[in-house]
């Protein structure tokens, strides 16, 4: 009997503590990752900046945000629609594309399953060039060596539209490089191109280095009646301005006039509504914040952060806005 009791007592403290165990056991963190672009840009930080936030609150989310650097709007899309991505920062022009199924879209189709969250910073089309090309206007690139941009980067397509609405060929009447933004700088500077296109926020590192080598540069304007044209044809493209306060070094005096997209935050319909809504409330919760880590987010406001969107807003998302009377 006593062998029966003492065995009894024994299951029992096992019991115990195997409840125990059970009750004390962290949840299952999730773990999303934000596609951003190269390392020099606005792309990078601001995913950085969004993971600060977030992860404050990983303990109370089981939430856990990564950042990876990648080619930029065009393998954002469709990393996430791929699932390789959860997150992406794409510019506007490029989720309305991938919304549409035009551009580089026209074959895949429209992406349905886009969903976007918000939108951050403008993102100015930037001209650089040698002061050495005689480059002084848009229409001196014709017969110049100028980087567009990597294929499936913003700048690629805003450069090629830019050229295409002022009746530029870029295959034929100019030699044109599909280079990454981050190499941009260092390809100006040793005089391997005559200059270069970058869409962009603004303070930017590597326009800094551009501007700041020894061979001495300067900001293009982007403008004429043809890039007028192009402005008002598009609902993601409006006028705006390169601040050459950031810019010391570049040999231009004013501010130079261009145009620009903005740059948005988009998911896939497939992730979680309760991932997104977490992600959304911090971002806007922590705006004040969020807008000190970085120069370029010095004109957002929770109202001007619900333009530009294309594809429809993510219920998570959606949750947030009508809780808050944004929506």
């Amino acid at each position: 009997m006593k062998k029966v009791f003492l065995f009894g007592l024994a299951a029992a403290v096992i019991l115990v503590f195997s409840f125990g165990a059970v009750e004390t056991c962290p949840a299952k963190v999730t773990y999303v990752t934000i596609g951003t672009g190269g390392v020099t840009g606005v792309y990078y930080p601001t995913g950085g900046a969004i993971g600060k936030i977030v992860n404050k609150k990983r303990k109370i989310y089981n939430l856990r945000v990564t950042v990876e650097s990648t080619g930029g709007s065009v393998f954002n899309v469709n990393a996430v629609m791929a699932g390789d991505l959860e997150f992406g920062i794409v510019q506007s022009d490029r989720q309305y594309q991938a919304w549409n199924g035009t551009k580089d879209w026209k074959d895949k189709g429209p992406q349905k399953k886009l969903r976007a969250i918000c939108s951050f910073h403008p993102e100015s089309i930037v001209l650089v060039a040698g002061d050495d090309t005689g480059i002084n206007s848009f229409m001196d690139l014709r017969g110049k060596h100028v980087n567009i941009g990597n294929p499936g980067s913003g700048q690629r397509g805003n450069s090629t539209d830019a050229l295409a609405a002022c009746g530029i060929d870029w295959k034929k009447d100019m030699r044109a490089e599909g280079l990454k933004a981050d190499e941009s700088a260092k390809f100006l500077q040793d005089g391997r191109i005559d200059a270069f296109f970058y869409t962009v926020g603004h303070p930017n590192g590597s326009i800094k280095e551009a501007t700041s080598g020894r061979r001495k540069v300067h900001f293009v304007p982007v403008t004429g009646p043809c890039i007028d044209k192009l402005v008002a044809k598009w609902p993601y493209y409006a006028k705006a301005y390169i601040p050459i306060k950031f810019y010391p070094m570049a040999t231009n005096k004013e501010n130079v006039d261009t145009f620009a997209v903005k740059a948005t935050f988009v998911t896939s319909a497939d992730i979680p509504d309760d991932v997104v809504y977490a992600i959304t409330k911090e971002i806007f919760d922590n705006l004040e914040d969020f807008k000190k880590l970085h120069p370029a987010y010095g004109v957002l406001t929770k109202q001007n952060m619900l333009e530009a969107l294309s594809a429809p807003i993510h219920p998570g998302a959606m949750r947030y806005y009508k809780e808050v009377g944004l929506k």
